[in-house]
């Protein structure tokens, strides 16, 4: 959510910001108008709270009880309109807040223009797209040949765009997972194990409602939503408390399961395990002080670009433009990983910086030294990686002549020793 000072002091600039992302500016001047309202109603209460103090001290000194019954009878009249004026308040700061709750993220300064990923720049790269030295074949066929990935199955199970993972499939997605979780952890993150359904207001607090509403799983009769990531149960971990300075900065990793209702094109990523409505995703998260979370997101960055690097796959980072930042961002890189069954470069992982965006909505603070004004904290996520497009890259990178699949190196203590799937 954007801090309403900045609304109220730099309309324009914000407006030229939104402009950015060819947004209506006519919310801003709505948030305004409610703000304007909800003002001058709470100087008219005030005003009248005043004078209801006043009389009141009058009336304690009033030996003439006829004008002591009249002006209570005044005053309750006041009491009455203060009454009907704050139940007014409050439902111009339920008006204000709903349409501040529609306000995306302002992009930080280094973010360029563009209209789609197509305008994300490439800011580094290792490894190529290179064509293996034989013809390269899909993860789909390579998995079904193996047994290791069962396409009818799923469907039969729950549907199309679900499938089953079997035999060394499914231990290779549960080694890539317990493997992420022990590199996060060396590089400084402390694990949290989340629940996977959530109550409403932790999509509100992360970003995730209202704008992807018709994106989500909910259970109707207990209220409560299955994850679409842990990043919206790890951004409430810390709701409605102020940490103290000294715990900060705080870095968490979890795994859930995701659960999306995917919007998907005809005839789009039709074939194979590239886009469903369940995957599994190890995230990184982390709370900063504002001055030090763009640091942060260099080393968010070059985490999840550890994660490619040793595994082997050739990677590439590229800064989201405009038109491809997401609604809560206000700075992101995608990290996209090689795949040469499919010849596609697929994102693994998507490291921002929403800044006090989602801290504003959970009213997530921090206090900056002993004593001092709560301030809001900043807030990063990136996936570490994400699954199952991280085993597609796996599969088609390390795959052979032959049909068979090489383990790569690192995962192999975590699959038993073993080398390849045959």
């Amino acid at each position: 959510m954007l801090d309403i000072k900045l609304l109220r002091e730099q309309p324009d600039y914000v407006k030229q910001q939104l402009a950015r992302f060819a947004i209506d500016a006519a919310l801003v001047d709505q948030v305004l108008a409610f703000d304007e309202r909800r003002r001058s109603l709470l100087r008219e209460v005030e005003d009248l709270k005043a004078q209801r103090n006043a009389v009141s001290k009058e009336i304690s000194q009033l030996r003439d009880a006829a004008e002591r019954e009249a002006k209570i009878a005044a005053m309750r009249v006041v009491g009455e309109r203060i009454s009907a004026l704050d139940r007014q308040v409050a439902a111009v700061e339920e008006g204000q807040r709903a349409a501040l709750l529609e306000l995306r993220n302002l992009p930080h300064p280094d973010v360029p223009d563009g209209t789609d990923d197509s305008d994300n720049p490439v800011i580094y790269q290792e490894g190529e797209a290179r064509p293996l030295p034989f013809d390269a074949r899909p993860h789909w066929e390579l998995g079904e040949a193996l047994g290791i990935i069962n396409f009818e199955q799923g469907v039969r199970l729950a549907g199309s765009r679900f499938y089953v993972l079997r035999g060394l499939g499914a231990r290779l997605q549960r080694a890539t997972i317990q493997w992420l979780l022990d590199l996060h952890l060396q590089q400084g993150y402390e694990e949290v194990y989340t629940p996977f359904v959530v109550k409403e207001q932790a999509l509100w607090a992360s970003g995730q409602l209202p704008k992807f509403r018709d994106n989500l799983y909910r259970d109707e009769e207990s209220g409560l939503w299955l994850v679409p990531t842990a990043e919206v149960p790890v951004t409430s971990l810390y709701a409605d408390e102020i940490l103290e300075a000294a715990r900060l900065p705080i870095y968490h990793v979890a795994y859930t399961p995701c659960f999306r209702k995917e919007q998907l094109s005809a005839g789009r990523d039709v074939r194979g395990i590239k886009r469903g409505h369940q995957f599994d995703k190890v995230e990184m998260y982390m709370f900063e002080r504002p001055e030090h979370s763009y640091t942060a997101l260099e080393k968010l960055r070059r985490d999840a670009e550890e994660c490619a690097r040793l595994l082997g796959l050739p990677f590439r980072t590229r800064l989201l433009c405009t038109g491809d930042l997401g609604f809560a961002s206000a700075k992101t890189y995608d990290l996209e990983v090689w795949a040469p069954g499919v010849g596609e470069w697929l994102e693994v992982s998507s490291c921002s910086n929403v800044e006090a965006f989602q801290a504003r909505r959970a009213n997530l603070r921090y206090r900056p030294e002993p004593g001092a004004k709560p301030e809001f904290l900043h807030t990063l996520n990136g996936s570490g990686l994400g699954l199952p497009r991280t085993i597609i890259a796996i599969i088609e990178n390390y795959q052979q002549a032959d049909g068979s699949i090489v383990v790569p190196e690192v995962l192999r203590p975590y699959m038993g020793g073993i080398e390849v799937i045959r």
